[in-house]
């Protein structure tokens, strides 16, 4: 029996791993780098070690410190998680050879599938060696890993040779094996994928089927179970196949194996995950199954039913990024100071690496939380969950809160109309601003002059006063104390102050009624209503840093590490407008520093392994010819939002 588990990974992952063997009364311990020392894992683990550094390659991805850390602490199990070191064969050996229990599938298994270009060839498929025009377009993606790193979408010759160099060097980064590959890229199709559970004593159970379509950067943003409006017959067909690959290589514990569903309903094999997936949740909502419990004891030798549990209902999950998808969904970073989600379980859940007042950093991935929903309808599920979603309170960075909201209200959602280029077609409707954003500022004006003066109703004197000006986001505010007491709002045709506290506010716009919740972190102002939340500043929320930069100067446009500098890129050089000079990586994204202009590289800053913040001088292009100068000095190197496109199989 397993009695102390180690947990290889961090944040939500881990603490929902820890939940699970809290209930089963299974000690747990964790691991963390330096970045991660005061983290909600951390803090929730019966034991925790430390992994010197905060780089993955230093920490996450050191297998043998991990094994170490497992024998120190009494720890007679390691669970991975997901990423890192989730699908690498050899840490499996490792924990094996040194004694412990590998809650996961055999290496063997693990090496069969978690390199694409063998999991291709063990379903008979191929890469594409000689790319030519007829091919276009390609992925260029990572044989080891996941989540989008690693990952190109070429549509021209020309390119190829330099995405296959920047893939490597970021599957490299990413997971210590820069071995990239090609495949045919699946342009509008659904992403779709079964989860498999087997044991030792050879029963395989497929639960169900899951559309993950909705995806930015190659991750996945919504997912749902059951994936909604697949004819029966190709659900069999894909159940078939996740279960013939699993029995192919001798599978045991939990995975995945995905796949694209064309326009045409031909399916092409994506891949088999060896592991857990992040949107595990809704399986076991539907199933009213926990997977890590039976994950356990399989692990233990255990045999499973010979059958799973019939599922029951639907259920969606929305992964909560600290990113702007307004701004090429650039990472966020900063003290997230309340996460607060509505809603009772189990009909809503919320899987969290972080707690009030934790700090999100540049080092990992961007996701705050999961919130997944249950119902016995998808009409239901999504209602709810965009419910949820609308009521949080989340203060601190900038999210894709809204995002979320209008995806799941959107009429191509709701009508399950998806692919993976959902966010491509919708993006700009999806990230417009917010309604009623000068009400809320109204609000934060009335909240503040309670703050300095007390309670709406209190000890006014008689007296009118002169107008009071604030000013939110661009939004201007005029209002006075009226005589008797109470507010008027001279700039706000047909808005009524009703009541008035320094949280709260209560206001009348045109008969309607509605309360505001205010509150104040900083110079930083959070207004959450029924309709939708509000984060406002009294002066522009963002800083253009390029506004107070020289002419030609290439400012870093999100906090990260520099991870490469260009071939040939050196003070004194001559560049080409267009042309990458480095590369800066944050949170698992990556983008490329470009010249504005061609000219004549007059200073360069940026070294690789250099810690930027936003705005943070890299180089400077001066000499510039007068018709010379372009437009932007960075792009997003993973800004495609559809996912992995691979080979297609025979149905």
């Amino acid at each position: 029996m397993i009695a102390s588990v180690l947990v290889a990974n961090r944040g939500e992952i881990a603490c929902r791993v820890f939940r699970t063997c809290r209930d089963l009364g299974v000690a747990t311990v964790a691991v963390h780098s330096d970045a991660d020392a005061s983290a909600l894992h951390v803090r929730e683990a019966d034991a925790a070690v430390r992994l010197p550094g905060a780089a993955p390659a230093q920490t996450y991805l050191r297998g043998d410190l991990i094994v170490k850390a497992a024998l120190a602490a009494g720890a007679d199990a390691v669970h991975p998680g997901y990423g890192f070191l989730s699908e690498n064969a050899d840490f499996a050996r490792a924990v094996l050879d040194a004694g412990l229990v590998w809650i996961g599938p055999p290496p063997e298994a693990i090496e069969a599938m978690a390199s694409k270009t063998r999991a291709k060839e063990l379903m008979g498929l191929r890469p594409l060696t000689d790319v030519t025009e007829s091919d276009l377009p390609v992925l260029v993606k990572a044989a080891a890993g996941g989540g989008g790193r690693g990952m190109r979408v070429v549509r021209s010759l020309a390119a190829l040779p330099g995405e296959l160099a920047a893939a490597s060097s970021e599957a490299a980064s990413a997971f210590g094996d820069g071995e990239v590959f090609v495949e045919p890229y699946v342009e509008d199709s659904r992403h779709v994928e079964v989860q498999i559970l087997a044991d030792t004593h050879g029963t395989v159970w497929a639960l169900g089927t899951r559309d993950c379509s909705l995806q930015r950067r190659h991750q996945k943003v919504i997912e749902e179970s059951p994936a909604p409006g697949l004819p029966a017959e190709l659900v069999e067909s894909l159940r078939t196949q996740a279960v013939r690959a699993a029995r192919a290589v001798g599978y045991t514990g939990a995975g995945t194996v995905e796949f694209l569903v064309g326009g045409d309903g031909r399916t092409h094999f994506l891949e088999m995950n060896t592991r857990l997936q992040v949107e595990h949740p809704v399986t076991e909502a539907v199933f009213g199954i926990d997977l890590v419990a039976l994950q356990l004891s399989v692990a233990e030798g255990a045999a499973l039913p010979p059958a799973p549990p019939e599922p029951a209902g639907h259920a969606v999950e929305a992964r909560l990024y600290a990113e702007d998808p307004s701004s090429g969904w650039t990472p966020q970073t900063g003290v997230l100071h309340t996460l607060d989600v509505p809603g009772d379980a189990p009909a809503v859940r919320v899987d969290t690496g972080y707690a009030d007042g934790d700090t999100i950093g540049v080092h990992y991935d961007p996701m705050i939380a999961k919130v997944v929903a249950w119902a016995p309808t998808r009409d239901g599920a999504v209602r709810r969950l965009a419910h949820a979603l609308r009521r949080a309170r989340v203060h601190g960075p900038v999210t894709n809160r809204d995002l979320l909201v209008r995806s799941l209200e959107h009429p191509d959602f709701a009508a399950a109309r998806l692919d993976t280029g959902y966010y491509e077609r919708h993006l700009d409707e999806l990230t417009a601003p917010a309604p009623g954003e000068p009400h809320a500022a109204v609000a934060a004006a009335l909240a503040a002059a309670a703050a300095r003066g007390g309670r709406f109703g209190g000890a006014w004197r008689n007296l009118a006063s002169q107008d009071q000006v604030r000013t939110y986001n661009g939004h201007e505010v005029r209002y006075r104390l009226a005589r008797g007491g109470g507010y008027e709002l001279p700039g706000a045709t047909g808005v009524r102050a009703v009541e008035v506290t320094a949280s709260r506010v209560r206001l009348e716009t045109d008969g309607v009624l509605r309360a505001y919740d205010v509150v104040v972190h900083g110079d930083t102002v959070y207004v959450d209503t029924p309709l939708g939340a509000h984060t406002l500043t009294a002066r522009p929320r963002f800083t253009d840093p390029a506004d107070r930069a020289e002419p030609g100067s290439l400012l870093a446009p999100m906090p990260g590490t520099v991870v490469r500098v260009g071939d040939g890129v050196h003070e004194g050089a001559r560049v080409a407008r267009g042309q990458p000079l480095v590369w800066l990586e944050a949170m698992k994204m990556e983008h490329r520093i470009v010249s504005p202009a061609s000219g004549t590289l007059t200073a360069l800053h940026a070294h690789p392994g250099r810690q930027v913040e936003v705005g943070a001088l890299l180089a400077v292009v001066a000499d510039v010819a007068p018709d010379a100068v372009g437009d932007a000095g960075s792009e997003t190197v993973q800004d495609s939002d559809v996912p992995e496109a691979q080979e297609e199989i025979a149905p």
